[in-house]
């Protein structure tokens, strides 16, 4: 079975709610890029050919305590994801190797 790219995302409206938008990458992120503004606010983003996610400060002001916490937060959950990929692929080239 092969997996093509794709990103999927979808939109929900509750009543007395406020709306929830998700955004999933099942294709190659082509940009992961932090920078700072002139301003001095720092900003994150994703981009795939279909969609970018982009992570800045609340409310476009100065760094809060709060900002800090999904920073550390973000950072502990890229690394975990890096661990995970470079585990689960080299896995998969010991069994490929294995097999030839």
């Amino acid at each position: 079975m092969t997996h093509g790219p794709y990103t999927h995302v979808s939109m929900s409206i509750d009543p007395g709610q406020r709306p929830r938008i998700g955004i999933s990458f099942y294709a190659s992120i082509t940009w992961a890029r932090a920078r700072v503004l002139e301003s001095g606010r720092p900003y994150l983003v994703l981009e795939s050919d279909e969609a970018d996610v982009t992570v800045s400060t609340t409310g476009a002001g100065p760094v809060t305590a709060e900002d800090l916490e999904i920073a550390r937060q973000i950072f502990n959950a890229a690394a975990r994801y890096l661990a995970d990929c470079e585990r689960i692929h080299a896995d998969h080239a010991q069994v490929t190797d294995t097999a030839a």
